[in-house]
């Protein structure tokens, strides 16, 4: 049974900086694609961030670009997520997932494992 369990999640204020990890165990973590995706109150949930198996590639959705790095280390079963320059449009309940693709899909329904979620909350 594959189970992720996000944590790094809280408050902080516009400008700030967060870490997000997401420990993975119980699969194949270094032939995972894995992916961070995000759903604020009353919206759907959206891609954000994912990097392949190997960490050769990465993909960001537009609004994170230059503030938000994906990484991994496969030697930990870890995946991250550096949030900078953070601004309340990225309050939302962060999820992590992963894909047995082992690419850094954009797609949700190519992930087949997903975490509970860890809450971000940015005040202005």
């Amino acid at each position: 049974q594959v189970q992720l369990v996000e944590s790094g999640g809280g408050l902080v204020q516009a400008g700030g900086s967060l870490r997000l990890s997401c420990g993975v165990s119980g699969g194949t973590f270094s032939g995972y694609g894995m992916g961070w995706f995000r759903q604020a109150p009353g919206k759907e949930r959206e891609f954000v961030a994912a990097i392949s198996w190997s960490g050769g590639n990465a993909n960001y959705i537009d609004s994170v670009k230059g503030r938000f790095i994906i990484s991994r280390d496969n030697t930990k079963n870890t995946v991250y997520l550096q949030m900078n320059n953070l601004n309340p449009e990225d309050t939302a309940v962060y999820y992590c997932a992963a894909s047995r693709s082992g690419l850094a899909t954009t797609l949700l329904r190519s992930f087949h494992y997903w975490g509970q979620g860890t809450q971000v909350t940015v005040s202005s």
